[in-house]
């Protein structure tokens, strides 16, 4: 169609001639009400946004010298963070002669991969970065995934228990009883 005998066929029907693709091979347009058009992308928009993931980059931070029970905990910080969906930053920091001692931070490291294989790859592999040796861990998309569905169901189901679990609010109110003492009050 001719675009003046568009324009001629929205005036006519009080509504607006609106370019939609304006990219495309012929251009294309539609006869609608432009104040509901973008009200539409609009709430679109909102739609997309509110369905957007931020991931974190949360930090554990070792030192060359940390003991088991130290790196265990951190450890296991680390495994909650990934399970969640957030990427792990794993930092060593060295101090005077233990950058000397490199090999003890990339041990640390090496040992928490390994430990993190089940849940995470390494995105960024051990390196140097001053005086700290770090590595990046990115949650695996499926375990992210099983997580989410399985969180999704403990849900429904605790909704459906408080569905069931609501008594009737025709019964009479109890009296409120005297607390119970035993005997040894000084008051």
């Amino acid at each position: 169609m001719d675009s003046r005998d568009a324009v001629q066929e929205a005036r006519k029907r009080g509504l607006d001639l609106v370019e939609i693709a304006p990219n495309a091979k012929p251009p294309v347009c539609k006869i609608i009400d432009y104040g509901k058009f973008l009200y539409e992308q609009k709430k679109r928009a909102h739609e997309a946004k509110k369905k957007q993931v931020t991931v974190q980059v949360k930090e554990i931070k070792f030192r060359p010298g940390t003991d088991d029970h130290d790196y265990g905990y951190r450890m296991e910080h680390a495994r909650q963070w990934l399970e969640e969906g957030d990427k792990v930053r794993a930092a060593i920091a060295f101090r005077g002669r233990e950058m000397s001692h490199r090999e003890l931070g990339a041990k640390i490291l090496k040992k928490l991969t390994g430990d993190l294989i089940d849940l995470a790859d390494v995105e960024v592999a051990p390196k140097m970065e001053g005086y700290q040796m770090f590595t990046i861990f990115i949650p695996k998309k499926a375990k992210v995934a099983e997580r989410k569905a399985e969180a999704q169901v403990i849900v429904e189901d605790a909704e459906v228990d408080v569905k069931e679990a609501k008594p009737d609010r025709k019964q009479g109110v109890k009296a409120k009883s005297e607390p119970k003492t035993d005997g040894d009050e000084i008051f």
